[in-house]
This record gives C-alpha cells, structure tokens and sequence, in this order.
C-alpha cells in the first residue's frame, strides 16, 4: 500500500504555465499521477502538456468535481493566497514548495488547513512519492530516475532534507531494500505536516514494516517523535539519522529550519530522545540500510 497518495489520487497544479509547474507537472504525469488539470490567474483555457488550466481552484473543482490534492508552484509571496484558495476549494492535501515564506503567512494557512481538516505538506517541501502508484512535487526529479531508485518494499522515509530524502532511498533500494512511501516533510522553520503526523499514518499501513527518519539540527520534530512513539502511536521499528551533529549554537545548517538556538533543537537532544524512545539512531546515513537490514532479518 502507501501512505496519502496512490494511483486513484487526483491532482492539481496551481502555478501549471510557469517554468516550475509546467515542468513538475510533466514529470508527475510520466509517473502515472492522475493529475486533471492546472490553475494560474488569468490563463483560463490554456492547455499544458494536454491539461485544461483555469483561473481559479473553484473553477477547476467545478468542472472535474472532488479533487484529492494540488501541488502549489508559486513565488513565496503568493503562497498564502494560493493554499487558501485550494483549502477553501475543499482540498484536503496539499504540497507547498516555496520557500522562504513570511511566518505569519504559515501561521495563517496552517490554522485554516486544521480548522478545514486539510493537510499541508511545507512549505519547502520537494514532495512525496508512493512507489509506483504516484508523486506529487518533484521528489523522483524524472520518470526514469524515479522508477530506478522507488522500488516496491517495506520501508517508509521521512526527511527534512529534500536531497537527502533520495539520497536515503537511493541507499536503501542499492542494498535490496524498496519503499512504500517517501516524503519531503519541508524545509522551512514552521511546516503543516511533520515527523509526529507522518509517524502514525505509517504505523496504519499494513506494507510499511519499518521506517527511515532523516533529521537535522533545529525545531522539535524529532523530539516530538519520539512522544509518538513513548506513546505507542508508532510501533514499528525505526532508524533514525540526526545530520549537522558537529554545529555549534546558533549556526544556521543546510536551510531555515537547522538552525540551534536556546539549548533547542541539538542534536544530542534529538539523540538521546529517539534512543529512550527505542529508536535505532545511526552514526552515519551509510548505517542506514545496513541497520534496517539486520532489523528486517535480511
């Protein structure tokens, strides 16, 4: 199975005739998404790669009725008008790539996607990709790299660092281990769908086994996980990498998010809660596969 998309998922495209959309939106049809069409102001009845554009989410979910998910490729300064608008269209998920995004403006999104039952993916977030059934982002970057690293499996990954999160299943599937689900939960320091929330959607998959974590220095997400798991929200064996563990607070690292402040956010924190958890924390990210292995029995 997977976890949030699979083949029968709808989507999207806000943003479709840019440089960015018109390009993702390619590659998540060559993927086998069923993306339906595309929104940019203005831009009604345009046509991209075979797909009807509109000017508004509204006019779009009027035309094709329920849609599952959109994939938000707009400049920072719109992004907020853009997830409210989807939110409000009645979208339930949603993938916010921009980056650098006002505070107040994720603040203002993330409380009408709770209040509304929608989920947000970012912002900063690359995407996710449910092996073989869909992607939504650019998570994969092309059909053919996606179908040679996203092979069928049990494990599922989660990642702060979207680079990372292909490095890390490049280095599970190299080592005879395939996905479920992996997931680009975001970069910036206030995202929509974090560890704690991905966590227990992996946990209701009867194909995930196991889990992957690829964290970093800065916020809480990791520490929050390990409560789901002190929790029992999440049973199932997970390994975990904690990257920027040499930093000295208050240096920013890879993005907004990593940054150390206030005895907040350290490594040894993150560490120390994922172990008491009964987290397999590795030293290194080349641990990774060779640790789920001998968890898996394989």
């Amino acid at each position: 199975m997977s976890i949030l998309i699979d083949e029968k998922t709808t989507v999207l495209v806000q943003g479709i005739t840019g440089r960015e959309g018109s390009a993702r939106a390619r590659y998540m049809l060559d993927y086998g998404t069923k993306v339906l069409c595309g929104v940019t102001p203005g831009r009604a009845g345009a046509v991209v790669h075979g797909l009807p554009v509109y000017n508004t989410v509204g006019d779009a979910v009027k035309q094709h009725g329920k849609i599952d998910g959109t994939v938000v490729f707009v400049p920072a300064p719109q992004l907020k008008s853009a997830v409210i608008e989807a939110i409000e269209a009645g979208i339930k998920l949603i993938v916010a790539s921009g980056e650098r995004v006002p505070l107040h403006d994720t603040m203002e999104m993330l409380t009408l996607a709770r209040k509304k039952g929608a989920r947000v993916l970012g912002s900063g977030c690359m995407g996710l990709v449910s092996t073989n059934k869909a992607a939504m982002g650019w998570l994969g970057a092309n059909k053919q790299y996606a179908h040679e690293i996203f092979i069928p499996g049990p494990v599922g990954v989660m990642s702060r660092s979207g680079g990372q999160t292909s490095t890390v299943v490049w280095a599970l599937t190299s080592n005879g281990l395939g996905i479920t689900t992996a997931i680009h939960v975001g970069t910036e320091p206030l995202i929509g769908c974090n560890f704690p929330e991905v966590l227990p959607l992996f946990e209701s998959d009867p194909e995930t086994k196991a889990c992957v974590l690829f964290g970093e220095i800065g916020t809480v997400a990791e520490e929050e996980a390990a409560e789901v798991i002190k929790e029992g929200r999440f049973t199932k064996p997970l390994v975990a990498y904690i990257a920027g563990r040499t930093l000295p607070s208050g240096m920013r690292f890879s993005h907004a998010s990593a940054i150390i402040e206030r005895g907040r956010g350290t490594a040894e924190s993150k560490v120390k809660a994922l172990r008491s958890a009964g987290a397999y924390v590795v030293d290194s990210p080349q641990e990774i596969p060779i640790v789920m292995k001998k968890i898996l029995g394989l």
